[in-house]
């Protein structure tokens, strides 16, 4: 039993098998490890554009925890405290 992928604005339709979800967690982070790594020596534009520095020369910063933050909804007008 696969699951069906839908792709063409919904025209077309074809039966897969169930892969490994790689968009959070620890798998998306060895992706983006992997992703990295191989551009590792093209260019990055920042500041506007008006400069330039190598992809690789980004360092990795460990994910914190974000308890205890503020975080604000309804165009700004709310705010609660994450636990």
């Amino acid at each position: 039993m696969g699951i069906v992928r839908v792709g063409g604005r919904g025209t077309s339709r074809r039966v897969e098998d169930k892969k490994d979800d790689n968009w959070s967690g620890g798998a998306f982070k060895k992706y983006q490890d992997a992703k990295k790594e191989a551009a590792k020596d093209k260019y990055i534009t920042v500041g506007r554009g008006t400069g330039k520095i190598k992809f690789g020369d980004i360092k990795s910063t460990p994910t914190t925890s974000t308890k205890g933050m503020w975080v604000s909804s309804g165009r700004g007008t709310k705010k609660r405290k994450l636990e």
